[in-house]
């Protein structure tokens, strides 16, 4: 029944350059105990290899894997496809679900499925993002992200960062790898595998709420991180910064808009990823904001500052990843526009 499905569905978006072992991890996931309750969308069949846990074909689009879980053929209109699951679910054609995982191809962009999510009126109400999980290969993801800008955009922009092939690579390798990853995005958690073994509760609730719709600001803000890396840039990364911006007394909410809007209007497409809590004038709650490039979700009023601020301070705190766009800029601007009003 419509009514037994959760507020949100927690949807986590698993990208990773050609042959960096997203079809592997996805199949570790969909075997995994505790993710029967999963419907994957994918963009063709043929691009996951799955035939071996193939247990029933429902129609054409959708097959049954072997658990329980629901995998989707998405051939072209993501927001069709997600509007789909939740009417078959609702009228019985297909079973539950409780977790959806979106698997892009190797050359993807993960900003156009965030922004289906952010601005379809459907998938917005339904569905929430958990987390953007992105594969690197250990041995060839140096010489990946030195050739293709798509990977270095993948890193920059996820909240879980999986290096794969670990057992095969040596450990400088891994190490130069992990520290340059780092540098590109240091608020994401990173998780080593092997062929064997990973920790699949390492990959999720990665969003600004946990499965229990609980919010936990201070971890998906990730700010500590942020500010304890390296203040310069990898030398083979020069072009993506992540930094953070606070702001210590309450601001107005129309001057923080107006200075978004100008931001997004010269400098969208520069804006890879921001995150931020903000104390805002009037307001007793904080108020959470997040976007991707020139797109953003509705603001969200959390239920209090307990664990955002040091020791529960009021403070507005923004996380920021851009592309050929520095700190120095855009912390300025913000001063003008926002603290100084």
């Amino acid at each position: 029944m419509e009514n037994d499905l959760p507020a949100a569905v927690p949807v986590s978006l698993l990208t990773g350059f050609l042959g960096s072992g997203k079809t592997t991890l996805l199949n570790k996931i969909l075997s995994s105990p505790g993710m029967e309750e999963t419907a994957v969308l994918i963009n063709e069949y043929g691009d996951v290899s799955i035939d071996h846990l193939l247990v029933e074909k429902i129609d054409e689009d959708i097959v049954l894997l072997e658990g329980g879980c629901i995998c989707c053929s998405v051939r072209g209109d993501l927001s069709k496809a997600m509007r789909d699951l939740l009417i078959r679910r609702s009228d019985g054609d297909i079973p539950p679900f409780r977790r959806v995982i979106i698997e892009t191809t190797g050359l993807a962009d993960p900003a156009p499925v965030i922004h289906t999510l952010i601005t379809d009126p459907i998938a917005s109400g339904r569905y929430r993002l958990d987390g953007i999980i992105v594969t690197v290969d250990g041995l060839l993801g140096w010489e990946t992200l030195d050739k293709f800008d798509e990977a270095v955009k993948q890193v920059a922009v996820a909240d879980r960062i999986i290096i794969t092939k670990t057992d095969i690579s040596n450990d400088e390798t891994v190490n130069n790898l992990r520290e340059r990853l780092t540098s590109l995005n240091p608020g994401a958690v990173h998780v080593a595998v092997t062929s064997d073994s990973v920790q699949i509760s390492e990959l999720f609730n990665a969003g600004l709420y946990d499965e229990n719709i609980k919010p936990h600001p201070e971890k998906w803000l990730s700010i500590d991180a942020v500010e304890k890396s390296h203040t310069h840039t990898h030398s083979h990364d020069k072009s993506i910064n992540s930094f953070s911006i606070t702001c210590d007394k309450p601001i107005k909410w129309e001057a923080f808009t107006n200075w978004l809007d100008m931001l997004l209007t010269t400098q969208g497409e520069r804006i890879l990823r921001m995150k931020g809590v903000l104390d805002i004038e009037g307001q007793e709650k904080p108020i959470a904001v997040h976007g991707v490039q020139h797109v953003f979700h509705p603001p969200q009023e959390l239920p209090s500052w307990s664990n955002i601020g040091p020791n529960d301070k009021r403070i507005s705190q923004l996380v920021l990843i851009t592309k050929n766009l520095g700190p120095d800029a855009m912390i300025e601007t913000f001063n003008k526009f926002v603290k100084d009003q």
